[in-house]
C-alpha cells in the first residue's frame, strides 16, 4: 500500500496545517515535530499551535517534512515554509570550500573591533606553519613539482607555479612581525583621547590677566611686608596739610 501524500502549507488564516496524515506513523512524526492533532468532521488533521512564534513555524514545518520524507512519505511543503530554500547554504561557493573558508576569515577581519581582535583573525593568514599564506605557498610549490612529474617538457608552466610560490614566500617575509604590531593598532588614538579627557582646562582670559597684573604683584609684596597696598582693596587718600596755628 503506497504511503499517503501529505501537504504542509499555510492556511488563509495564517495557521500552518498538515493534511493527509491518516495513518499512525505519519501522525506520530508530525506530533513529534510539534504539530497538534485535530479530529473533527474534516477528519484527522494536524496544525501548529497558534502560540508558535512566527520565526519557528517554517523551521518546524521543514523539520516535519524531512522526517516524513525519511519515512518514505511524499510531502508537498509550502515554499514559504521551506527553510532549506531560504537559508544561506553552508558553503556559499559550492565546491570551492577553501575559498569559502577564506571568505569567512575576511568577514572576521572586517568585523574586528580592536587591534587584538584584528591580530587574532589575521593570524589565520600569517601563521608560519598553519596560516593561509603558507598553505597557498605549499600548494603552488607542490603543483610545480607535480607538473614536472607528469610532463618534463612542461617546465615553463612548472616554473610559473614555482615563481608564484616564491612571490607568496616574499609576502610572508614582508609581514613577519606584523601580528604583534596589530595588537597595538589603535592604541595611539586611544591614548590621545585619554590625554585630552585628563588634561586640565586652560585658564580663562580674566584669570590670566589678573595673574599678570602689576596691582596684584604690589598686593602680594605689601602682604609680605604687613602693609596694605594701594590699588587692591584700599582707597588712596590724599595727603593732609596741617593748618597754621593761630597765636
Amino acid at each position: 500500500m503506497p504511503a499517503p501524500y501529505i501537504t504542509i502549507n499555510t492556511e488563509p488564516s495564517g495557521s500552518v496545517s498538515a493534511k493527509g496524515a491518516s495513518d499512525d506513523l505519519s501522525a506520530t512524526l508530525l506530533k513529534h515535530a510539534g504539530f497538534q492533532q485535530i479530529e473533527d468532521w474534516y477528519g484527522r488533521r494536524h496544525r501548529l499551535p497558534t502560540t508558535t512564534p512566527q520565526a519557528n513555524r517554517a523551521a518546524t514545518a521543514t523539520h516535519a517534512a524531512e522526517m516524513l520524507r525519511a519515512a518514505r512519505y511524499s510531502v508537498d511543503l509550502d515554499p514559504d515554509l521551506d527553510t532549506s530554500r531560504s537559508s544561506t547554504p553552508a558553503n556559499p561557493l559550492g565546491l570551492y570550500t577553501a575559498g569559502a573558508e577564506v571568505l569567512r576569515l575576511t568577514d572576521q577581519i572586517r568585523a574586528a573591533e580592536n587591534g587584538a581582535g584584528l591580530a587574532q583573525a589575521v593570524d589565520h593568514l600569517l601563521h608560519p606553519e598553519h596560516g593561509v599564506l603558507e598553505r597557498v605557498r605549499e600548494a603552488l610549490e607542490t603543483a610545480s613539482e607535480q607538473i614536472t612529474d607528469l610532463d618534463d617538457e612542461a617546465y615553463a608552466l612548472a616554473d610559473r607555479f614555482g615563481f608564484a610560490a616564491e612571490f607568496v614566500s616574499a609576502a610572508q617575509s614582508e609581514l613577519i612581525g606584523a601580528g604583534s604590531e596589530l595588537h597595538r593598532a589603535g592604541d595611539s588614538q586611544q591614548d590621545h583621547a585619554e590625554a585630552q579627557t585628563q588634561s586640565p582646562s586652560p585658564p580663562d582670559a580674566r584669570s590670566a590677566a589678573l595673574a599678570t597684573s602689576p596691582a596684584v604683584d604690589r598686593a602680594k609684596a605689601s602682604s609680605a611686608l604687613g602693609t596694605p597696598s594701594p590699588g587692591v582693596g584700599t582707597a588712596v587718600r590724599p595727603p593732609q596739610v596741617s593748618s597754621p596755628r593761630t597765636r
